[in-house]
């Protein structure tokens, strides 16, 4: 038999599972209500406040957990470019690709707040990114140590890749199997051109001085 607690979880969690139900392309976060989103959980409105001060809060909770879920697969990505070998730009756009077909929902929701009108949302979705941008930047710079490739301002290269990600990733959310078979082959070739024009800026900059 589930204790309170154990309940209580169990209870939160199918709150933001009706949440992320309800949400599809064409019906965003700000078009819920609290009373679908309680009903489509199996439980009153009144007790909706047990678990989440507001409908709002329900959201930020799921923004977290979107950037939560995609920072931990791209972990256990570069564990696994570490271990097996392999290129790790395909890697991790194969493992990228995987989140969104598994997430499509959290992504939306993140792409949406991003740019919404909610500043609390768009706070929440950069934190996510700027963690997202941080492991990264880190990742880039250790790579290049160990390869004896020097990269410039590893910090831009890894805000640059992570925009492009987010923004092909907005188009394969809606995109045929084919199509987005096509987009992962883009994307590899662009995230590619970043890093390659910034090894050489890099290169140049030794020559140059500067």
């Amino acid at each position: 038999m589930a204790t309170r607690a154990e309940q209580k979880l169990k209870t939160r969690r199918a709150l933001m599972d009706a949440a992320l139900a309800q949400l599809n392309a064409d019906r965003g976060f700000g078009s819920l209500s609290l009373r679908e989103v309680a009903r489509e959980a199996g439980i009153a409105p009144t007790s909706f406040y047990r678990h989440f001060a507001e409908l709002d809060e329900l959201g930020l909770a799921l923004v977290d957990e979107g950037g939560v879920a995609l920072r931990q697969l791209m972990r256990q990505a570069r564990k696994r470019i570490a271990r097996d070998g392999g290129s790790a730009i395909s890697t991790s756009v194969e493992t990228f690709m995987e989140y969104l077909g598994n997430n499509s929902n959290l992504f939306r929701l993140m792409l949406r707040e991003r740019t919404g009108v909610s500043t609390t949302f768009r706070t929440a979705v950069k934190a996510e990114i700027d963690h997202f941008v941080t492991e990264l930047a880190d990742d880039l710079r250790r790579v290049a140590d160990e390869q004896g490739k020097p990269l410039s301002e590893a910090r831009l290269v890894a805000e640059a890749m992570v925009t492009l990600v987010f923004n092909q990733g907005a188009e394969a959310l809606d995109a045929t199997p084919k199509e987005r078979e096509e987009l992962k082959v883009k994307l590899k070739t662009e995230l590619r051109m970043i890093l390659v024009g910034s090894q050489t800026l890099a290169k140049y900059q030794a020559r140059s001085g500067r």
